[in-house]
């Protein structure tokens, strides 16, 4: 999320992108439960000029903040607090699996055992078995972050507080391996 502010003076500008900050700050404070990480980054403070000359008749500020969350069910409504807030901008949700997801594993052991079948397979064809590993690299493996479906209720039936549910789509995960096997004497006929 970005919070934000403008303002022809730069003094209030810089004291309202902190109260903005502050305020995300302590909204995210009250939701640690359910967060794993925050990081705050890119501090932008800009001046807008006249299209004429370096006269200065505004100052932009903005601060992103980004933030990794582990518990879906707290995910919409922790979007919703920080997009009431005044002059913050939300972004996302963008869905990844952690790095040390054993859907990777199951990856890489998945392109192991197809290697190996191919390898039986080619050696078959040649009246011939697979022997031995001479090599087994990693090519490498990943993930594709991919964006949220949304959908947004703007109040419940009683007129309650706006829903937001969001649901995850399916990671793809990959694993490419690169094997040399050798085979026993073929029978070539």
């Amino acid at each position: 999320m970005t919070a934000l502010a403008r303002d022809r003076d730069r003094e209030v500008t810089l004291t309202r992108l902190a109260e903005r900050a502050a305020a995300v700050r302590v909204l995210l404070d009250s939701a640690e439960p359910a967060i794993d990480r925050r990081e705050t980054g890119d501090l932008r403070v800009r001046p807008e000029t006249r299209r004429s000359g370096e006269r200065v008749v505004a100052w932009h500020g903005s601060v992103v903040t980004t933030v990794t969350v582990s518990d879906f069910t707290a995910l919409g409504e922790l979007m919703l607090r920080l997009a009431d807030q005044d002059q913050v901008e939300v972004a996302g949700p963008w869905w990844s699996l952690r790095p040390d997801s054993p859907t990777y594993r199951e990856a890489r052991q998945a392109a192991i055992t197809d290697a190996l079948q191919r390898a039986r397979e080619y050696a078959e064809a040649l009246g011939a078995q697979v022997t031995d590993l001479i090599e087994l690299a990693d090519e490498g493996g990943t993930a594709q972050p991919m964006m949220a479906r949304v959908a947004f209720d703007a109040g419940g039936a009683a007129g309650g507080p706006p829903q937001l549910e969001l649901d995850p789509q399916p990671q793809g995960v990959h694993a490419a391996v690169r094997a040399r096997f050798s085979i026993s004497r073929p029978v070539l006929t």
